[in-house]
């Protein structure tokens, strides 16, 4: 598989840690990955927010995982946050879980199904 990231030269650059676009060529596997939230494995939910960011990550790259890739798999990721003042914390948490990687991103400030839930990712990947 080869990965091009592109920035388009007369376009904005990014906001933040992403890629605007990303060209995958020879890839022979894709995974989608429905949104993971902050929930543990015995369904409860955490107030906190930071354990909820910690948990939709940890959720997401056990999909990863299961599939045999990595999060350097993945070339898109989506993140949606019912509160705007948990943009900072979740901002943090993916940097923590991501490094260096920058997938192409979409961040939606909007509601999520259940009202206990403050985070959920979703994601693509290519292998």
């Amino acid at each position: 598989m080869q990965r091009r990231d592109l920035n388009a030269p007369d376009a904005p650059l990014p906001a933040a840690a992403y890629t605007q676009a990303i060209e995958v060529s020879g890839a022979t596997r894709t995974l989608y990955i429905s949104g993971q939230v902050g929930q543990r494995m015995d369904g409860t939910i955490p107030d906190d927010i930071d354990e909820q960011i910690r948990l939709a990550w940890q959720n997401l790259e056990a999909q990863l995982k299961a599939a045999g890739m990595t999060l350097d798999n993945l070339v898109k990721i989506s993140t949606i946050l019912p509160n705007h003042g948990d943009l900072a914390a979740a901002r943090e948490g993916r940097s923590k879980v991501l490094g260096d990687r920058k997938p192409a991103s979409t961040l939606i400030v909007g509601g999520l199904a259940n009202p206990a839930w403050k985070i959920e990712v979703e994601g693509i990947a290519v292998a």
